[in-house]
């Protein structure tokens, strides 16, 4: 089988590409991967994406852009891309099930996932209490305890934000000292409200249908240890990202993180034909309705490309 555009991922990013590259009669064949829907469909509600000003679901607004791609003709695939060769043209791509396809143009929109501490409270709770973005899910926490883990410039821009909203921010931080840069580090310092718990490490959550506590272990670098809990209602892992690029095999240029790079102000990547949208080209901002625009972007680039062949 041969299409003109192939699209690797079904979040925000992917289903708004598979809208356009549709609507644009490219007849596009869009991959789910191994999460279809994508981080959203897993949490809870989503109050910050236009046009829906009740709020939403995750995974219902993950299903309505789902019926648009469908409705204008996108052919919509559970699978998982397993290879591409990118010194042909067409495209050669394998999928996980033995499938292969060629294809003119590739769209990469397989997000990035969350790092977890490894607790199996962690993925218990996920969107009850667990979350990996603070912007997404503070607002529900207004006036209320929670903790932030990590020590880096981005846990301390999350308790920062975290620190408007909350009663109370515990930063989870297993060092004695905070990574983050100096000014970063003396805005948290100056917040009354932030508490920061150093050489400190999280082994367990209390809950059990929404998180209500952590189980922390101090060690200052002796033989003791101090277990004790902190009565919390939001626990946001601040550790970081891994983007979903292992199946490239360094096909396509990554940056240091392994994020997909894109050139020029657009989302070609260091491989002529193939976009990258999304999460998993954007280590910054990694908002459900920053992926859509990046999807959309994805896919007027891949129509650009395909008419000037």
């Amino acid at each position: 089988m041969k299409t003109k555009c192939l699209i690797i991922g079904s979040g925000p990013a992917g289903y708004t590409a598979a809208i356009y590259a549709s609507r644009a009669n490219l007849n596009p064949v869009l991959y789910s991967g191994n999460q279809p829907g994508g981080q959203l469909t897993i949490t809870t509600e989503v109050e910050n994406f236009p046009g829906y000003p009740e709020g939403i679901t995750g995974p219902e607004l993950m299903d309505d852009l789902k019926r648009q791609a469908e409705r204008f003709g996108a052919d919509i695939r559970d699978g998982v891309v397993a290879d591409i060769e990118v010194g042909t043209r067409p495209f050669r791509v394998k999928i996980d099930n033995g499938d292969e396809l060629e294809a003119d143009t590739i769209i990469v929109a397989t997000g990035a996932s969350a790092r977890f501490l490894g607790l199996d409270d962690e993925r218990r709770l996920w969107g009850m209490g667990v979350s990996a973005c603070a912007t997404c899910d503070g607002f529900f926490y207004r006036k209320k305890r929670v903790a932030v883990v990590g020590g880096g410039d981005t846990a301390c821009e999350e308790a920062l934000y975290l620190s408007n909203l909350a009663a109370k921010v515990y930063m989870i931080v297993r060092k004695d000292y905070l990574r983050a840069s100096k000014v970063m580090q003396e805005r948290v310092f100056a917040k009354e409200n932030i508490e920061v718990l150093f050489n400190c490490n999280t082994v367990g959550l209390i809950g059990d249908d929404f998180v209500e506590g952590a189980k922390i272990v101090e060690n200052k670098g002796t033989n003791e240890e101090r277990h004790f809990d902190i009565d919390i209602d939001g626990f946001f892992l601040a550790i970081g990202h891994t983007p979903n690029t292992s199946f490239l095999n360094g096909k396509v240029e990554l940056d240091e993180a392994g994020y997909v790079k894109t050139f020029g102000g657009t989302t070609a990547t260091s491989v002529e034909g193939i976009f990258a949208a999304g999460d998993v080209a954007d280590p910054r901002y990694q908002q459900a309705v920053s992926a859509a625009g990046m999807g959309c972007r994805a896919a007027l680039d891949a129509e650009k490309y395909l008419a000037q062949l």
